[in-house]
């Protein structure tokens, strides 16, 4: 039975659907109402609060990225043409704006968690893991996981949050930001950076100065399914249990499941909901509840769905 008040809220709308890149690109709009006709197919849409995205201010962007950087999104945004990066993320007329308010929905969603309105937050269009703090990469133009990292350190005070990131590439943009800061427990299952875009990633890389040993990179050879997952996932738990984290951001991409069309690796959606599960026990456990899911990658429509949704429904059925 589910509770009579919800303790998950879904942050979603039309603001973020519009993040995306046409023209036949991966990351294509139409991912957001994929997801949410599947959370109506599971009739989860009633244990959720809906909860509507918001624009990052310029402050909050500023809080992770350089004011440089934020202004050349702009620019590029008004002008509609080119590039973010060396060419994978193109501009077009009104990203800046969708990029904005998928770190608010983001933001949104962590400050419902923290002001104890709910226990866990999801957010399907966020997960934005490859952009740096100077610049854009992999389809990301804004991080939203370093803004919320960032926004739990300065506005709330909390010295240990959690990173865990099961997309199928390598959250570098995360890793390097935060790899001397020993607030950050990173923890990262992925496909081998030496097959893979980004190429980072390698177990050797465990956090530098203060931080070191509080970094923990997994990464696995192409065609790893649901066991290497699992013997992966052992460690992460480990990894958590040894910091006991305050927060837990975990990074969901779906591009880690079979028949994704740009990425190797062959798990199902029950690692996804696996991974949900103990995340939320550990959360209850170290972090009075407190975990916010985002959707990251994945290209594969039927997994997107299917792996998101199995993430709400454990977090829902987590209470």
């Amino acid at each position: 039975m589910f509770r009579s008040r919800p303790r998950t809220s879904l942050v979603f709308g039309d603001q973020i659907a519009r993040y995306g890149f046409g023209n036949g690109h991966p990351f294509g709009p139409d991912r957001h109402d994929v997801f949410l006709r599947e959370i109506a197919t599971e009739d989860l849409q009633r244990s959720v609060l809906a909860l509507e995205p918001r624009p990052a201010t310029r402050e909050e962007l500023e809080a992770f990225h350089t004011s440089r950087f934020i202004d050349l999104v702009r620019e590029r945004s008004q002008a509609g043409e080119g590039f973010l990066d060396a060419g994978d993320t193109p501009a077009w007329p009104g990203i800046f704006d969708a990029a904005s308010h998928v770190v608010g929905a983001a933001l949104v969603a962590a400050e419902a968690v923290m002001e104890g309105r709910v226990r866990r937050a999801f957010v399907p269009i966020a997960g934005l893991h490859h952009a740096s703090r100077s610049h854009a990469a992999g389809f990301c133009v804004f991080n939203d996981c370093g803004v919320v990292i960032e926004v739990l350190k300065r506005r709330f005070g909390l010295t240990r949050i959690a990173y865990v990131d099961i997309d199928a590439h390598h959250g570098d943009g995360v890793f390097y930001s935060f790899e001397d800061d020993p607030a950050v427990i990173f923890a990262d299952i992925h496909e081998d950076g030496r097959f893979l875009y980004p190429g980072t990633g390698a177990a050797e890389e465990v956090g530098v100065g203060a931080a070191r040993g509080t970094k923990l990179n997994l990464p696995l050879v192409p065609g790893s399914g649901d066991d290497e997952f699992y013997s992966a996932w052992s460690q992460v738990e480990a990894h958590l249990e040894r910091f006991k984290p305050e927060f837990i951001v975990f990074q969901c991409g779906a591009d880690s499941l079979k028949g994704d069309p740009i990425t190797h690796l062959q798990f199902s959606e029950e690692a996804h909901a696996h991974a949900a599960v103990r995340l939320a026990d550990i959360a209850d456990r170290h972090a009075e509840g407190r975990i916010l899911g985002v959707g990251g990658g994945g290209y594969n429509r039927r997994n997107i769905a299917r792996a998101w949704t199995r993430v709400v429904r454990a977090f829902v059925e987590a209470g």
